[in-house]
């Protein structure tokens, strides 16, 4: 028996010791290169406005000749130089010193966004980059995805230290456009027809712009592309839901063609997504999975960059069946003085219809007075829910950038279906209760009148209202 127990134990202690020794032998542990193939070391440096910010070195292993540099900015959202990891290896293993850092989080929020300030930071880091040994100062250069690809064109117009430029899926419309095309690129491949594209493209879009949650939604990029006169390896994926490729391409080609700029490679990457990574979902999906030869036209390019300037090669963008449109200008009805007074008169005739009667139960006891009539009940339910419904709904698509739809039913998400559903509801039963009130009016006490009159009141402003956010169109 003592033999059975010592065996197992013995074993487990001997593998215990073996999994401490590689821990403290591992490359991370003593320095050595990750994997062989390059060294991984943190840093810090002062980003725009004295900002403290964190991030990571990888470079190659140790050779004799300088290296070409890269800094990574990140797309929209919080940014975590996580997300950078994997591409900036695979730039790592083909010779290439990259630098991934932590977003900003102090003037950089959902709700705040400064591309100057961005611009600001992908400078700092290259200038940390530019001060380290083994770097070849002639091809130190920013890769900036999405959002990033504005900030790194920011910043290349003011520092002639950024000798080359790489987007990944670069928007050269507004922010608050190329939002809007892509929730009508979504949920139309969800099945979505009906009023609800329409809904998040136009009113919604510019209810976030006039309640100033929509951050730089109207930042013009052109006028920093004009200023961009080093080489610039422009890529879309092909299957890119996000960026509008072709439209968005032909933006920056014009303006970099009006700065004098002949030094350009715009290329479209076949079978991948926004981000330039695989996609299972034709773009729409948002897997993280690199490509195999990710990184390997990039750092030819980059590495050519020492012999000769790039000539301008552009290949044929593939067809974009939906072009952009200006979100429409604000009329009279969308000013925020007019929604929020809309939506006043929608909360105290639905809410406060309950709410009066339990103030009046509790205080007085059961009345004898003529009881309301029960479409009011139905009246003031239903309308609290479609009121309440609705924005919580168009918030979440929104910021699921309308990734999850759910079930879809003759053209509509099952949440969208049932708030049009509820719309209906409410005209009928205002209808209803409106017919009641009349025809009871003579025998109600003045303050039932009353209450019912402003439940009338919400339902009738609650028919424009849905109209325009699209819950009483088919």
């Amino acid at each position: 028996m003592r033999l059975v127990w010592w065996r197992p134990a013995g074993g487990l202690l001997a593998l215990l010791l073996v999994c401490v020794a590689m821990t403290l032998l591992s490359p991370a542990a003593v320095g050595a290169p990750t994997g062989g193939q390059f060294t991984s070391t943190e840093v810090s440096f002062t980003g725009g406005g004295h900002v403290r910010l964190h991030g990571t070195v990888i470079a190659p292993t140790a050779a004799a000749v300088a290296r070409p540099a890269l800094v990574m900015v990140p797309g929209a959202g919080p940014g975590g130089r996580s997300e950078l990891r994997a591409a900036a290896e695979a730039y790592a293993r083909r010779g290439i010193v990259t630098l991934i850092y932590d977003k900003r989080t102090s003037g950089y929020s959902t709700l705040h966004r400064d591309y100057s300030l961005l611009a600001d930071d992908a400078l700092a880091a290259l200038h940390l980059l530019r001060d380290r040994s083994g770097i070849d100062k002639g091809r130190t250069g920013m890769w900036g995805l999405s959002e990033g690809a504005w900030a790194v064109s920011l910043a290349a117009s003011r520092s002639e230290d950024v000798r080359f430029v790489i987007t990944a899926g670069a928007v050269g419309v507004q922010p608050a456009r190329q939002q809007a095309w892509a929730y009508g690129e979504y949920l139309t491949h969800a099945g979505v027809s009906g009023s609800l594209p329409y809904t998040m493209q136009a009113p919604f879009t510019r209810q976030l712009i006039n309640a100033g949650l929509f951050p730089e939604a109207d930042y013009d990029p052109v006028p920093a592309w004009q200023r961009v006169h080093q080489p610039v390896l422009a890529e879309w994926g092909t299957l890119d839901r996000e960026a509008a490729p072709a439209e968005s391409s032909r933006i920056i080609r014009r303006a970099l063609d009006r700065g004098g700029n002949d030094h350009y490679t715009f290329r479209f990457v076949p079978g991948v997504r926004h981000n330039l990574n695989e996609t299972h979902d034709e773009g729409f999906d948002r897997i993280s999975r690199l490509p195999s030869n990710y990184a390997d036209f990039e750092s030819s390019w980059i590495k050519q960059l020492s012999r000769a300037l790039p000539a301008k090669s552009v290949q044929p963008a593939p067809r974009q069946q939906r072009q952009t449109r200006a979100v429409p200008s604000s009329a009279w009805y969308d000013a925020s003085w007019v929604q929020a007074a809309a939506s006043c008169i929608l909360v105290i005739g639905f809410v406060g219809y309950p709410l009066s009667a339990l103030v009046r139960r509790i205080g007085k006891g059961r009345s004898r007075a003529t009881p309301p009539p029960q479409s009011a009940r139905w009246l003031s339910g239903v309308g609290m829910a479609a009121v309440l419904g609705t924005p919580v709904y168009l918030l979440f698509l929104a910021l699921t950038a309308t990734g999850i739809i759910g079930p879809v039913l003759l053209g509509r998400p099952l949440p969208w279906l049932a708030l049009q559903l509820l719309a209906v509801a409410v005209v009928v039963t205002t209808a209803w209760t409106g017919l009641s009130w009349w025809r009871t009016r003579a025998v109600l006490s003045r303050a039932e009148g009353v209450r019912l009159g402003l439940l009338v009141a919400a339902g009738t402003v609650f028919v424009p209202w849905a109209v325009y956010w699209g819950l009483l169109i088919p």
